[in-house]
Order: structure tokens, then sequence, then C-alpha cells
């Protein structure tokens, strides 16, 4: 709908975007499935996952109110950031909301808060216990009310990751009212994801739709289409393994990639 429409009051409606990745690699012995483990958590940790969803928040032009964040033991983080349409004078701002400005070096955990929205993240790294195959996975959640649309940052999140699945979920909610009363039940043209991710990301992927229309609701599947080799390789040169080891590992590896990218157990 043309951005020129009126609206009665406050736009509340409310843009969802689900933004998940798995990464998947071979690490072959169990002291090498730990430390893929360990440098997955640190470089993914709490502070860094924090200054993504900053990132995002500007990118979307909103503002953080709050943020929290959390490292785990043995493994993962989360980061939850509230956010708002507009900045918040002080005076209007809860006396509760760090407004961002905490930092780790204050606190080791933050969470954020928006007015209107939020993002949170959560990370999942794992191993397979009969295979050499580990994965992590990164969960994204970008919920705003207003104008401003997590749609914008796609791109940018895409790249911030190593993703050889991506599934993405993007959904509207409820409605708002032109000057007339009459319902809108979206603001924005959409016909698919795809729409909004760069041409050259698209072609490095497989690529599947489900979108529910009449439900302004939209999926978007994706799947790595090359596998170097030597790029899924943990503390290992692919010059060491034998040809025939080397095919193995790359159908492992596809395998598990399909598996997760069909959400079901295939090649058992």
């Amino acid at each position: 709908m043309s951005e020129k429409i009126k609206l009665f009051g406050f736009n509340n409606l409310t843009k969802t975007l689900s933004f998940n990745i798995y990464d998947v690699c071979y690490a072959k012995t169990e002291r090498e499935k730990s430390e893929y483990v360990s440098y997955i958590d640190e470089q993914y940790n709490a502070e860094r996952l924090t200054k993504i969803l900053c990132d995002v928040t500007e990118m979307i032009g909103a503002h953080v109110l709050n943020i929290s964040k959390q490292d785990y033991d043995p493994q993962g983080a989360s980061v939850t950031l509230l956010i708002a349409e507009e900045p918040v004078p002080a005076e209007r701002m809860d006396p509760t909301c760090n407004h961002g400005m905490e930092t780790l070096e204050k606190r080791r955990s933050i969470c954020g808060h928006l007015d209107k929205s939020h993002l949170t993240v959560h990370t999942y790294p794992e191993y397979h216990p009969n295979q050499d195959i580990s994965t992590f996975r990164v969960d994204i959640d970008v919920s705003t009310c207003g104008k401003i649309s997590p749609l914008n940052a796609l791109n940018y999140l895409i790249s911030s990751f190593d993703s050889d699945i991506i599934t993405i979920d993007y959904r509207v909610r409820g409605f708002t009212r032109e000057m007339g009363g009459r319902k809108c039940f979206i603001d924005h043209k959409i016909s698919s994801i795809q729409d909004f991710i760069d041409e050259k990301t698209l072609e490095a992927y497989d690529v599947q739709d489900v979108n529910v229309y009449q439900a302004n609701i939209f999926h978007t599947k994706m799947l790595i289409k090359e596998l170097h080799l030597q790029n899924y390789l943990f503390r290992n040169d692919v010059m060491e393994f034998t040809p025939r080891e080397r095919l193995d590992i790359t159908n492992r590896l596809r395998r598990e990639m399909i598996e997760i990218y069909s959400g079901k157990n295939i090649y058992e």
C-alpha cells in the first residue's frame, strides 16, 4: 500500500521476521569437536551478537531502549533488545532501562527493550554423537510495530554468519486504520521474502518459498549450492585426506544439510 495513505492514530501493525541459519562443519576427533564448539562460542559470543542486533536496530530506523545479554555454560549465548520507533526522551525512559549504554565492562548480562518492538538472538552449537559432523544454529527474531520493517536488515543478517541453510519467516499481524476507518492489514508490498535478498546471494542457494498471501505469511528456505570441502574442515587441510575420504566427507556434509533443510531424517 502507498505510504501516502493517512492513518488514524498509531500504525499498530506488528511485523515479525524470524531468521534461522545453520553452519555445518567436519570435526573428526572428540578434541576437534570440542574445539569447534568453543571456537563458535567465542566467535559468536554475547558481545558480538549484541553489536549485530544494535546494527539491525539502526538499519530499520529504530532506537534501543534496553539491552540484556548472556553467555551460557557450557555453550551458547542470548541477547534481547527492546526498541522504539522514535527516540524516547530521558524523562520518559523507564528507570530500569539501560538505553544500551551499559556495556560488557560494567555487567556481564545485558537486556535490550524497545517501546513497540524487540530483537532477540540465541545460538546453539552442537555436534553429532556418532558422526564427525558439527553444527551451529542461530535464531534471530525481529519484531516491530509501526512503519519500520525488519526486512531492511535481511542482507546484513545473512552476511553476518556462515550460512549453509537459511530459514526465514515473515508475518504481519493486526491492523491499523485509515482516516475514514477502513482497516489496513498490511502497509507495504511483498510477494516473496526473496524480493528483499541480494541477487548474488540468491544465486548461491537453492531457494524455496511457501507463502500464504491471504494471511500475510511468507516463508523462504535456502540451501547452499556449492560445497567447497576445505571451507568445512576444522583444524584439517583437504590434502590430508585421500580422494575417497574427501568424497565420503563431502557426502556426509551434504546429507546433514539436506536433512536440516528438509526438516526430516532421510538417511537413517
